[in-house]
């Protein structure tokens, strides 16, 4: 039995379509039958060399996958309760289970031997996937969710999530306080969601350098939002206080991770302010070390998000609090659609979608 692939070759080349064997589910796997993978700015960073993973090529990338049991392998415990046809998604975080994050329930953070699928592990840019069992999560039958929209949730729908979450922690959000969510790309448009869901009354404030970006946002429950494109962080800073009153913000959240992204961003944050960076569009950040310090600001990545994390995204999901912006697109014209991601022309998330 043989699928279609699309496989690197090698770094800074197009995916080819191939055809090739259908895994076999090894001891504790079953075997997934992808019916949606979405396409996220790290697929394209993968295939330019920007992570420095070793792959073994021709490789198989695509991390947000959503689809059905098709097999279930030998030694997969009655426990996992998963069966032929069940709908699942693929918790991306493979850890090896010994470290000392993978011990405190963040495998996305393993520091042993763990890695991710799509990054290492095969990933779901193909018709079939081997999967471990315990990297599944099951949908109940309580989520009524097209595949399409659930496999953007295992990254773009839970990374900014998790970055809400920190946010969250700081207690400096709340009413009268602002929370800004830059970047309304696939992690943004979820991100401006979270604020208004976690932020307990804060004024929701969207940055995008696209008015069709903003629109998005502004559906999805920003307060406001600003066109940062071209404008200097006193026009920004001027334009947030037209907007709401102060010109400052108690906390931000990064979805680019680009140097003028978090030196603006830096640039607004109050007293005791926190600035919360997911994205990865650069390489470095550089923020002015005497604002940090004498007023107590705070820079913090986050990275991804863990099982738990994933699973309060699914039950927000089934319960139709979360709204997705999804296009979907055809292997066939996968090449094309991860060029459009890097140009930045992409609304929302592109789902790969299988027949």
């Amino acid at each position: 039995m043989r699928m279609r692939a699309a496989r690197m070759h090698g770094y800074k080349q197009p995916l080819q379509i191939d055809e090739v064997p259908i895994p076999e589910p090894g001891p504790g796997e079953v075997l997934v039958k992808v019916a949606a993978t979405g396409m996220c700015r790290s697929d394209y960073q993968l295939l330019d060399g920007y992570f420095p993973v070793e792959l073994a090529f021709p490789y198989i990338p695509g991390h947000e996958v959503a689809g059905h049991i098709a097999q279930v392998g030998p030694g997969v415990p009655a426990s996992a309760g998963l069966a032929e046809g069940d709908m699942v998604v693929v918790d991306p975080a493979w850890g090896d289970g010994t470290c000392r994050q993978c011990h405190e329930g963040n495998e996305q953070l393993c520091t042993g031997s763990g890695g991710w699928i799509g990054f290492g592990p095969p990933g779901g840019f193909a018709e079939y996937v081997a999967v471990p069992s315990r990297h599944v999560v099951g949908i109940g039958a309580g989520v009524d969710l097209e595949p399409r929209y659930l496999a953007p949730l295992v990254d773009a729908g839970v990374t900014p999530y998790r970055g809400m979450k920190k946010l969250q922690a700081t207690g400096r959000l709340g009413a009268g306080r602002t929370v800004i969510v830059s970047g309304i790309g696939g992690l943004g448009s979820y991100g401006v969601q979270y604020a208004r869901l976690l932020g307990g009354g804060a004024t929701v404030v969207a940055f995008a350098r696209s008015e069709d970006k903003l629109a998005v946002a502004r559906e999805n429950g920003a307060d406001h939002t600003i066109n940062t494109r071209g404008k200097t962080g006193d026009q920004v800073r001027a334009e947030l206080r037209e907007l709401t009153g102060r010109e400052e913000a108690d906390g931000v959240l990064d979805c680019s991770g680009a140097p003028e992204s978090l030196a603006l961003n830096a640039s607004l944050l109050a007293y005791e302010a926190t600035l919360v960076s997911v994205g990865l569009m650069g390489q470095r950040v550089e923020l002015p070390l005497f604002p940090f310090v004498s007023g107590e600001r705070t820079f913090t990545g986050s990275f991804w998000g863990n099982y738990n994390d994933l699973t309060e995204v699914l039950a927000l999901a089934g319960q139709g609090q979360i709204t997705h912006t999804v296009t979907p697109v055809r292997l066939d014209d996968i090449n094309d659609r991860l060029e459009a991601l890097a140009r930045g022309d992409v609304i929302g998330r592109q789902v790969v979608v299988f027949d």
